[in-house]
């Protein structure tokens, strides 16, 4: 499912379109609040805080959104990670509620890359 529009193409492993269909099925919302952030991405604003611990190699970038369904701000929202893997190429990691999940470590992403990889 890979998504090319004039500049930034972006494309989902395994893991973020899991995730998302999961949540979707409790946060019927999902697919609209991250629209936008989306969009942001594929204009090459590269939006969020890169994640510590994963080395020179990587950057991946963690993002808050909106979570429209709960009411709580984006403090309660999803987060989304994804890596900038070139200047016109973005991969969708992983996506989860923070409400449900508090965090994810350097690890859990390396193995959702290698993951990726494989497939």
């Amino acid at each position: 499912m890979s998504n090319e529009t004039p500049g930034i193409e972006i494309d989902l492993t395994p893991e973020y379109k899991r995730n998302l269909r999961e949540l979707s099925k409790k946060y019927r919302k999902i697919r609209v609040d991250t629209m936008p952030i989306l969009e942001q991405i594929q204009l090459g604003n590269f939006i969020g805080d890169r994640i510590p611990g994963m080395g020179e190699n990587y950057f991946i970038l963690k993002v808050r959104v909106k979570n429209s369904n709960i009411q709580k701000g984006k403090s309660a929202g999803y987060r989304l990670i994804y890596q900038v893997e070139s200047t016109n190429s973005v991969l969708l990691l992983t996506i989860y509620s923070k409400s449900e999940r508090e965090d994810i470590t350097p690890n859990e992403i390396l193995s959702i890359l290698a993951e990726f990889e494989q497939d």
